[in-house]
Order: C-alpha cells, then structure tokens, then sequence
C-alpha cells in the first residue's frame, strides 16, 4: 500500500490536494481536501441583509452572478417581493451568459489541455489535438488554434454582462426584486448579435451542425450516427479520444443527481427540471430541501460531541483547526443522509434530457458522460437565451421594491455552471443573524461523513489506474486528472 499526495493541481479555481492510497497501480482510498479557510459565512453575520449582494458575490470571480442569484433568492423570499418578468428573463439571461462561459472554459481551458500531454505522444489522435487544444502559454503558433479562438469567443461573449449587469464579475443589477437595468429595443439587437457570434462558434467549431441538432440526439447509437456526420467538430474528436482513453468507464460517481431546477419561469418552476435522479431506479424524485444536512466529522469545525448533522438553517461554522480526524475545511453535504453528485450531468438527468439518460443509464455518471453533459448543455442552453430576449417587453418594469423586515428567515436555491448552489438566511432586528452556503464544490468534493461514507469525488477516484503516470513522476496519473476536472472544481466556493 502506497500513499500518495497530488497537489496544489493547475487549472483548478482555488486550492485542492487529494490523498491517494494506492494498492496493485490503483486508488484503494480518496481523500478530498480543500485547505483554503475563507469565512464569508462568518463576514455576512451583523452585516445588513443587502449587503449580501455586494458581498456574497465576491465569493468567487468565476461565478459571481450565480453568488448574486442565490442570495437574491434568499433575500427575496425573506421579503416576500415577486420578481416582474422582465426581471426574471434578465436574471436568467445574466446568469446563462456566465453559465454558458464557464462549460466553454471548461472544455477548452480546464480539460481537453491534459490530452496535450507528452504520455499520449504515441496516440493517432495527439497531433490533431495538440493542434487544436494546447496550452495558449508556451504553444507555438501552429498549436492550441481552438483553444485561442474559444477563448476569443468568450471574450466577446462576456461582453453581453456589460449591456445586462454593468459589468463582469460581481455585477450590481442583480437584487430581490429582479434587475435594476433595462434593455432598450436597441441594446436588445446588439445582444442578439452576440448571441448569434457564440451560435456560430458553437456551431462551426464545437458542434460542426446545429445546436438544435445536438439537443435532439436521443440515444448513444444516434450520437454514434452524428458523429460520423460531424467528424471534423471538436466534439467529434473529444468522442475518438474518449474511446481510447476509457473516459467511459472512469470516475464513476454516487448514482444520485441532485439539480434545484435551472432559470426561473416568470410563472413558476423552471425552464430545466428540480428534483432528484436515481440512477438505480431510473426515476426522478421530488426534492425536499428539508432534508440537506451538513455534516462535520471530518472537516475543521467545532461540534458538539454525538450532535447530529445539522440543515443549513441553523448550521455553525465555527473554526477549529486543530480538530482530530479533520481533514478539510469543506463541510460534508448530504441530502436524506445519502450522497448525491450535482452539476451539468445532474440536470440534464433531473430534466430528463434522453441521450445523457441514455448515456448514464449504460455507462454510468462517468468522466465521459459528464463532460458530455455540459457540451449538451450548451447546445440547449443558447437557443432558450434567444427566447428570453426576445420576451422582454418594452415599457414593463425589471425591478420590484421591496421592504426588507426586521425579522425573517429565507433561502435561495440555484443552480451554478458547477451545481446546486444554496444560501439560507436569517434576519434579527433588522440584521443578518445568521448565514449560510452550500456551493456545488461542497456537494461533489465533500469529506466523509459521520459513518465513514466519501463523498461523489472520494467514491470515483476508486479505482482509477495510476499506470498512465510519467516516467520521471510515477505519483502523477492523468486518469485522476481526468475524473478531477470532469466535476470543475471551483475551490473558493467552499467558502465556509
């Protein structure tokens, strides 16, 4: 039995190091660990309630409007205001446009770059890919094209959040009562504009055919049937190097999906479904948000001794660096008791999208499948941004006020390009007495809890082969890398 220890890794969002003990060239046993301490939950209390939305945003850089949707949401029903339509369809908008950024740099940036490595020299497909997705840093001119053109496109993409919110991170319009900027019947054609230069991005380069094309695919055998149609699109080629990287049978996670439901309906529910997935039963179960809890038995945390798991409602987050079999300062998350994996793939299986439930359904919730996801996503996501902007209606307010009470609890439950994203509040005599976030990091990379069970990342690093590892570093293995990135750690969420 041997012990390993990888970290700090690159192109991750704040700080990671995982444990690894290793037997026969595979991981026996994970351990996830998340040593930044940053205490925002500690920073809201006394504060007044709307200092929430300058301060939660500054949670992360990355995805700061979905900081600022959730604690809208937790504001908005401490105070009961109703949002306008107009205001919902511009939130849904801000929040897509940075949803929508982070699954692109995701696959360009964060992911496909580690198929650039010198250990797939030997690989039929290394020279295409090292031509399209090398690291822009140190890459000659003939390398990483993609790579710099996604990269370009996300540029003149984020844009759109300077017409929306002002500008990008950490925009002010978003507030309880929906957006506090309008959007003029001139401003909206420049957006569409923008819309339709990522429509073509994702169409000529990602996707090689329509994006309408790529949400219809049903079933695996129908994707095989693209495939071949859109041979020269980077997902056409992601798809070859997944085969002969067993993406498909790496980083098999819980089995359990939990997804709050994604952008908001003006009327009620959500344009992609809340709920639940069961991978074993094949079902989709209604969410009852009652039953989170936030365990502590292995994370930096005073508790009392025996106490129980707590809801984030009345949850404590109170320092103790020194505490015996800690080993993080995330917090373990669990809904019903049970682990439960969020993100891209836990969507569009909440929602019932039918090839990723085809895909899980044969190959599991997979490095394969979830990066999938978030590729389908985008094909999905786009065309319902060109319908909420087109719903905005001229002259009708974005913004109801509202009279913040003196006391009253609330939550806000989102969805971040990574996840469930949820904050709880509390006001006393006017102030924050009380608050608390559980970000999607916290859900997949979550310690052990009070009965030894990991947490969705500790359970699918099992396993994984350690024979892929460098000849001068036989403790890297690209395979651990793989399964690491296809959950997209954003470390500075686990703000606790």
């Amino acid at each position: 039995m041997t012990r390993l220890i990888l970290g700090p890794f690159n192109r991750v969002e704040g700080d990671l190091e995982v444990q690894l003990e290793v037997a026969d060239g595979r991981v026996t046993e994970a351990r996830v660990k998340a040593p930044m301490y940053r205490g925002f939950e500690v920073v809201l209390q006394g504060r007044d309630p709307m200092d929430a939305m300058t301060i939660a945003p500054r949670i992360c850089g990355i995805c700061s409007v979905s900081q600022s949707v959730a604690a809208a949401k937790a504001l908005a029903d401490a105070s009961g205001v109703l949002v306008p339509p107009n205001g919902v369809h511009a939130t849904n908008l801000m929040l897509a446009c940075e949803n929508l950024a982070d699954h692109l740099t995701h696959f360009y940036v964060f992911f496909m770059p580690d198929f650039t490595r010198e250990v797939y020299a030997r690989r039929s497909w290394f020279g295409e890919a090292e031509r399209r997705f090398a690291a822009v840093v140190g890459g000659g001119p003939a390398s990483g094209l993609h790579n710099r053109a996604a990269l370009a496109a996300r540029a003149r993409w984020l844009e759109l959040m300077g017409a929306l919110g002002g500008k990008w991170p950490h925009t002010g319009a978003i507030l309880p009562g929906g957006s506090s900027l309008a959007i003029g019947s001139t401003e909206r054609v420049r957006l569409l504009a923008r819309l339709r230069e990522m429509r073509a991005f994702l169409e000529q380069t990602l996707f090689g055919t329509a994006l309408e094309d790529v949400a219809a695919l049903r079933t695996l055998e129908q994707l095989q049937t693209w495939r071949a149609r859109a041979a020269g699109s980077d997902l056409a080629l992601f798809l070859d190097i997944a085969d002969q990287s067993g993406l498909a049978t790496l980083g098999t996670g819980p089995g359990r999906y939990l997804s709050y439901g994604a952008y908001a309906k003006p009327d009620g529910g959500h344009a992609l479904a809340q709920g639940v997935w069961d991978a074993g039963a094949q079902q989709r179960l209604a969410l009852d948000a009652s039953r989170i809890s936030e365990d502590l038995s292995h994370a930096w945390y005073a508790q009392t001794e025996g106490a129980q798991p707590l809801h984030p409602t009345h949850g404590l987050t109170q320092p103790d660096p020194d505490k015996a079999g800690a080993y993080t300062w995330n917090k373990a998350p669990r809904l019903g008791g049970q682990v439960v994996e969020t993100g891209a793939i836990a969507r569009q299986l909440v929602d019932g999208q039918p090839l990723i439930r085809d895909a899980c359904a044969l190959l599991g919730g997979t490095v394969l499948t979830r990066v999938l996801a978030r590729l389908v996503e985008l094909a999905r996501i786009l065309p319902m941004m060109e319908h909420w902007l087109m719903a905005l209606q001229p002259n009708e307010p974005y913004h109801q006020l509202q009279a913040m009470p003196t006391h009253a609890q609330g939550s806000g439950l989102s969805e971040a390009a990574r996840g469930a994203l949820g904050h709880w509040l509390r006001i006393e005599n006017g102030r924050i007495a009380h608050y608390q976030i559980v970000a999607p990091t916290s859900w997949n990379f979550s310690p052990r809890d009070a009965a030894g069970t990991p947490g969705a990342l500790e359970m699918a690093l099992v396993n994984a082969p350690l024979d892929a590892a460098t000849a001068d570093d036989p403790g890297t293995s690209v395979a651990v890398q793989h399964i690491v990135r296809s959950f997209d750690p954003c470390m500075v969420c686990t703000v606790h």
